[in-house]
């Protein structure tokens, strides 16, 4: 596992149940925790930062700060953030941990910033929960691995592509 400040990346999942996770990992007396505090003590409308937990009172380790990308649009969509999502985030943190991807050590010493996209239109929780742990899991250890390699960004430059979008070349 390599030190220092680790950002990671993953998008899971199709259509409105698709997960797209970016993860910061870091010690809490780095750059990381300062990020993690400041988030946490200046909401936004819409935006209001939380501390992800596997049920109430057991917050995950490393401590997870979760942020949304999309501001809930009404109760129901607001329940599949706070509801499945969060709870794939916490759980793709632990799976992390269990993994070996996040060393016990860093259980205590370190913090996650999840910056989290639930699609306005999602409306299955249980694929939610799962893209979003799956995703979740996945950006820890691309941002562990410092992925993607630089060779493979030259690479794709001339055709970039995402779920929403392919340019005709």
């Amino acid at each position: 596992m390599s030190a220092g400040l680790q950002i990671g990346e993953s998008f899971v999942g199709a259509g409105a149940h698709a997960a797209h996770i970016n993860t910061v990992f870091g010690d809490r007396e780095g750059p990381a925790g300062v990020a993690w505090a400041t988030a946490l003590a200046t909401p936004s409308a819409g935006h209001v930062p939380f501390v992800a937990v596997l049920r109430p009172s057991l917050p995950v380790k490393p401590l997870t700060l979760f942020v949304t990308k999309s501001a809930p649009d009404g109760d129901e969509h607001g329940l599949l953030i706070w509801g499945p999502a969060q709870a794939g985030v916490a759980a793709g943190v632990a799976d992390a941990l269990a993994d070996g991807v996040i060393t016990p050590e860093q259980a205590d010493s370190h913090v996650v910033i999840a910056a989290v996209w639930v699609n306005p239109a999602a409306t299955d929780a249980d694929e939610i929960y799962r893209n979003n742990r799956t995703a979740t899991r996945t950006a820890l250890e691309n941002g562990a691995q410092r992925f993607p390699a630089t060779a493979d960004v030259i690479a794709a430059r001339e055709a970039p592509s995402n779920p929403f979008y392919t340019p005709e070349v």
